[in-house]
């Protein structure tokens, strides 16, 4: 370099964003998002366990409203029943669902799209349509009612407000909703793996005892869980099939419905079902991502 050849400074390096203006960047596409969630889902749970804590004015603070369903004997039955009533609905849900879902995952392409269409077409027919459907099937004078007495059997279908009755029920559209859920987990056991098996001598059997079932089980009870948690909190359907009568089975939903509608049980009654429900479905989350997460990190 000459003596005359004048000096260029380097440029400026460009000022880095803070962490709070690279924070603010991504996040700010979902903005709307997260104000339209706020508004429709926090805000209502943060009032509802307001309301199951405020006295009968509204403005104080009080565990009466807590001490008083735990306190009564139809509350208790409600809550166990609806606990007992998922967990059934949930396991025949796995325990047919899961060989569904593994046939329909070894499937050809076309007649795989066809079943999952079906099984779509299933999983989203829940609340009037499934009352309707059960007395049409199987109430006292359902079709499938009349065939078998037709043929000489004398049947007695549940009743529908009964606990096998909402079994039934339940069940047409949980199986579904659980093979479609489970669905994507069975593509993680590959052919390779049954080729070593049985190269080592391993019956099909002792292939699934320690190869496919600790694969698979993460996800089955993540699965399990959704189920569970569905059947606990659905409403249409056991409205439609309780409808105005006296609730043979009580449930915390029908409770909840029957609160609504000005029964004697009091108008402070129904936020604190509600708030037990989502207790359930918060707890159900968190072990949903526990199961989860520890299936995905075998994997990997």
């Amino acid at each position: 370099m000459s003596a005359g050849t004048p000096v260029v400074p380097p440029p400026p390096e460009a000022a880095r964003p803070s962490r709070a203006a690279r924070l603010v960047g991504d996040w700010l596409p979902a903005l709307p998002l997260i104000l339209v969630a706020g508004a429709l889902l926090l805000a209502p749970c943060f009032v509802m366990l307001r309301a199951s804590f405020a006295d009968a004015t509204g403005t104080g603070f009080t565990l009466g409203n807590w001490i008083g369903v735990f306190g009564s004997r139809t509350a208790r039955a409600a809550i166990l029943n609806s606990l007992l009533l998922g967990f059934s609905v949930a396991m025949i849900a796995l325990l047919i669902g899961a060989p569904l879902a593994w046939v329909l995952s070894r499937m050809a392409r076309g007649s795989r799209s066809l079943y999952l269409g079906l099984l779509n077409v299933a999983a989203n027919f829940s609340g009037i349509g499934i009352g309707f459907a059960f007395v049409a099937a199987l109430g006292t004078y359902g079709m499938v009612t009349l065939m078998v007495r037709a043929a000489g059997l004398d049947m007695v279908p549940p009743a529908a407000n009964s606990f096998w009755g909402l079994v039934l029920a339940y069940e047409y559209t949980n199986v579904p909703m659980f093979v479609l859920f489970s669905l994507p987990s069975m593509a993680l056991l590959r052919e390779e793996w049954w080729e070593a098996a049985q190269c080592c001598s391993a019956t099909r059997l002792q292939f699934w005892r320690h190869v496919g079932w600790p694969v698979l089980r993460p996800f089955l009870l993540a699965s399990w869980l959704l189920i569970f948690t569905w059947s606990v909190g659905m409403y249409g359907t056991p409205v439609a099939l309780m409808g105005g009568s006296p609730a043979a089975y009580p449930l915390i939903t029908i409770d909840m419905s029957r609160t609504l509608q000005g029964s004697l049980f009091g108008s402070q009654r129904m936020p604190v079902m509600a708030v037990i429900l989502m207790i359930f479905a918060m707890v159900s989350l968190l072990l949903f991502r526990l199961f989860t997460r520890r299936g995905l990190k075998w994997l990997t």
